[in-house]
């Protein structure tokens, strides 16, 4: 449990949070600096079990996917790895997201694929069913040799680690679809996989699937058939591959994707869905599902591109509350390189829909046009020549995450959306993760008798728009249960406490 009075918002100058503790006066705006920020740890908070981080590995996987440095980097906690010009520190992320792509240049029976013409080349994912005449994925039908760079990163991903792979859907390959364009129908809300051909998609997700099992080493553990299914923005001209499943559509599918897995022999690959782009689409399309597809649905997905808005709670009010599944916040991504949003949006989440997991779009990303400066990546690049540019800071505040709260740990409870507590009991261990939006510096009160008496604190800080880059600090010793430290503006603040715990 954690009171975290924000200096932001005018709603709580004056105002105390009442959880059984003791009242401590909130501040207002003219407050000193030295007035602290409080955070009381409740080891009984139970917020769920962290599951991991991960990415996404289109599309800059298909560019980067050789690169062991890359891999390296997301993929383990080595303290420092080389990658370009920089020392960056080790992601440690667990899950890989594996896009089945959509692409292919061949002929059949007089079709061929229509592209976008504002599609770049590496947003095209060439897909490996190439001939509806041909189902069986061992005949020539199929080209397996495909994709060499994402999935070469798949098993990067795998060796370094990983233990959740998810393998997901843009776009039904180009010869399902109605104008035989994987970037989206003629218009927004138009649906572009031909209802003939629904079996067929179920039946390449499981194809890949099992050959990924068979033939690459890689268990996916799970299975999303869409991709921000319900936005009305997939057109035949748009930068990206991507397809509309209406709520009713994505009923009728799900069943379908998962009696291919089953008679693929992988009764073991969850379904999540529907991987919306807003925390909103993803209420409504899981209210709309009704309760056998539910049934079928093991985990919930959703995009974190909604930002401040969204009803957060209600989702997780509908999934977690009522329906007994999981949530993961599986796609984020903004155009802040300094990492400030993106850590705004961790806390959001965090505090109002309790996600067990949390993936970033693009690895590296060079924005619109391909070629860098957009800030979107945690790496800056240049995709269309294949040159990393910049690390952006928005890297080194991951870290202070992803690093720190790792699989396995217990997440304790919060009520505001600047500080995260995560638990590891076996090992004794208490990780605190605070983030400062503000423009101004204040101070942090920790209040740790329920962990330990005394001790000693390592920390480690980032500040996006100074020159500290996940920096270990001076540790702090602390006596009495309380913690205190200045707490630097724009910046996140990482406390791990080794203890007995109880």
């Amino acid at each position: 449990m954690i009171r975290f009075p924000s200096f932001r918002s005018p709603a709580v100058f004056g105002a105390v949070f009442s959880l059984g503790l003791s009242p401590l006066a909130v501040a207002d705006a003219t407050a000193p600096v030295e007035t602290p920020r409080v955070i009381a740890v409740d080891l009984d908070a139970d917020r769920g079990i962290w599951e991991g981080w991960g990415v996404s590995l289109c599309w800059w996987a298909k560019v980067f996917g050789d690169r062991d440095d890359l891999a390296d980097w997301l993929y383990t906690l080595q303290d420092s790895v080389t990658v370009g010009d920089w020392r960056l520190p080790g992601l440690g992320m667990t899950i890989a997201r594996y896009n089945v792509g959509a692409t292919a240049f061949n002929e059949i029976e007089g079709r061929r694929m229509v592209r976008s013409k504002t599609i770049l080349p590496f947003r095209q994912i060439h897909a490996f069913w190439l001939d509806p005449k041909q189902p069986d994925p061992d005949s020539a039908g199929w080209d397996w040799t495909a994709d060499a760079n994402q999935r070469e990163m798949l098993l990067k991903a795998r060796a370094r680690g990983a233990t959740h792979f998810e393998l997901f859907a843009n776009s039904p390959p180009w010869w399902m679809c109605a104008n035989e364009n994987p970037s989206g129908a003629t218009k927004g809300d138009h649906e572009n996989l031909i209802r003939e051909y629904r079996d067929e998609f179920a039946h390449y997700l499981a194809a890949v699937a099992r050959r990924s099992r068979d033939h690459w080493g890689v268990n996916f553990t799970s299975v999303a058939a869409f991709n921000e299914p319900s936005s009305n923005y997939w057109v035949a001209d748009g930068k990206q591959e991507g397809s509309h499943f209406s709520p009713r559509s994505q009923i009728e599918i799900l069943p379908l994707v998962r009696a291919a897995l089953d008679r693929a022999g992988l009764p073991d690959v969850a379904l999540s869905a529907s991987d919306e782009t807003s925390y909103d689409h993803a209420l409504a399309a899981w209210r709309a599902y009704p309760p056998e597809i539910r049934a079928l649905v093991s985990r919930v997905n959703v995009h974190g591109y909604q930002g401040r808005s969204g009803d957060r709670a209600g989702l997780d009010r509908a999934v977690r509350v009522e329906s007994g599944k999981t949530l993961w916040n599986s796609e984020h991504g903004d155009n802040d390189a300094g990492g400030l949003d993106m850590a705004r949006n961790f806390h959001r989440d965090m505090a109002r829909m309790q996600p067990v997991a949390w993936c970033y779009w693009q690895a590296v990303d060079g924005g619109l046009g391909g070629k860098g400066g957009s800030g979107w990546g945690l790496l800056d690049g240049d995709l269309m020549e294949g040159r990393l540019l910049r690390d952006n800071p928005k890297a080194y505040v991951f870290a202070q995450y992803s690093r720190h709260i790792r699989p396995g740990m217990r997440i304790l409870g919060q009520v505001d959306a600047e500080a995260v507590v995560a638990h590891d009991e076996a090992a004794g261990r208490l990780v605190v993760v605070v983030l400062n939006p503000d423009e101004r510096p204040g101070r942090l009160r920790v209040d740790l008798s329920a962990f330990a008496a005394g001790g000693n604190a390592a920390v480690w800080l980032t500040e996006p728009f100074g020159a500290t880059r996940y920096a270990r600090q001076p540790d702090l010793a602390f006596a009495g249960g309380v913690l205190e430290r200045e707490l630097p503006a724009r910046s996140v603040l990482t406390l791990q406490i080794d203890g007995r715990g109880r």
